[in-house]
């Protein structure tokens, strides 16, 4: 995770490490935080590359993602995001689209912002379409609202949304590119956690856009095929989140009386290499797109894993976890785990859709 004349990967762990207490609180260093992942060459990795990526397998950029949530999930977030709309249009089929936004978005010069969790709620029969698209003779006008995106830098950003075609009913996705008339972004969400993340709502009030900039026409065949890598990068966050629970029970191991901890520590990197190489082969192997619950399943399990990390690294940690002195960032980290099973699509959301299938079956 290098760049020629960027951040190196030592360095950017280290720059995430010292501003990772800031990122979650919503402080000034928020406002360097994509340029600084995109120094690193991060949205490069796993992007083919004539698209201008390094080629690699998409697992890579989860993996990338991981090892940014390892010392800030406020990082990954954003990362994520910013990766995932640069994965739709690398998969889009408009071309000109792609090579339009991709140089600008993976030098980090334009935010991207997925907004596609209303996309597979509506998929799953959760959600109405929130944006309308009438057509004109100039292509369609927009008007909804987005209740909760990430990545909407002030500075400027493009957003994937799902919209309703109000003559045919058709569901699309398109791009939205924040400096069109109409556009209105909230003030920041008051979140309890990941508030230097720039996640805000969205309003669309008669937003012009070109056919120009659709990103498929046909969101009900777009969706199920963009979905692996969706939830794929998504996972990774979870990832992180365990290695740097992991890393902090490893450090408390040799303590008078902690030995014990060896065998659950044991267990836990067990259960992640499992995880983790589930992931790995889903997504080069296919089995994601053909049977998703495997993927719906593996996003819950590393839910899951988050907390029993989470609740060991308390244990082995002790009161020292609660003096805010000791600098160890449990709290943050204790904040961002229970934030884990709410990212769209929740951990709940996902249990209703298996219960779903499992009942037609």
């Amino acid at each position: 995770m290098s760049q020629a004349n960027g951040k190196s990967k030592s360095e950017l762990s280290q720059w995430l490490n010292q501003h990772a207490s800031e990122l979650d609180a919503g402080g000034d260093a928020q406002h360097q935080l994509l340029s600084t992942l995109a120094e690193s060459g991060l949205f490069r990795i796993g992007v083919p590359a004539e698209f201008g990526g390094d080629g690699q397998p998409i697992f890579a950029a989860a993996d990338a993602i991981a090892e940014v949530a390892r010392h800030s999930l406020t990082a990954a977030f954003v990362a994520w995001g910013h990766r995932t709309l640069i994965d739709y249009l690398v998969q889009s089929p408009n071309s000109e689209l792609a090579q339009h936004w991709l140089p600008q978005l993976l030098s980090g010069h334009v935010a991207g912002a997925t907004a596609l969790s209303n996309a597979m709620k509506y998929l799953s029969g959760i959600e109405a379409i929130q944006i309308s698209a009438t057509p004109d003779d100039k292509g369609w006008v927009l008007n909804g609202k987005l209740f909760w995106v990430t990545n909407l830098d002030p500075k400027g950003f493009l957003v994937a949304a799902i919209v309703q075609n109000t003559d045919t009913g058709a569901p699309a996705i398109v791009a939205i590119d924040s400096r069109s008339a109409g556009v209105k972004r909230s003030d920041n969400l008051n979140l309890v956690a990941l508030r230097g993340s720039s996640t805000a709502a969205l309003l669309l009030d008669l937003v012009r856009i070109s056919t120009s900039d659709i990103i498929h026409l046909d969101a009900k065949h777009f969706c199920p095929a963009i979905r692996p890598h969706f939830l794929g990068l998504q996972c990774g966050m979870s990832v992180g989140h365990v290695r740097a629970s992991l890393d902090t029970i490893s450090a408390h191991v040799s303590r008078p009386g902690r030995d014990y901890l060896q065998a659950e520590l044991d267990s836990l990197h067990k259960q992640l290499d499992h995880h983790t190489n589930t992931l790995q082969q889903g997504l080069a192997d296919g089995t994601f797109a053909e049977v998703p619950a495997r993927l719906f399943q593996l996003r819950i399990d590393l839910a899951g894993l988050v907390q029993l990390a989470a609740n060991s690294e308390l244990e082995a940690s002790g009161g020292s976890a609660y003096l805010l002195d000791q600098h160890n960032g449990f709290e943050r980290r204790w904040r961002e785990a229970a934030f884990i099973p709410v990212v769209s699509p929740s951990v709940s959301q996902l249990k209703g859709e298996l219960a779903k299938q499992a009942g037609a079956a």
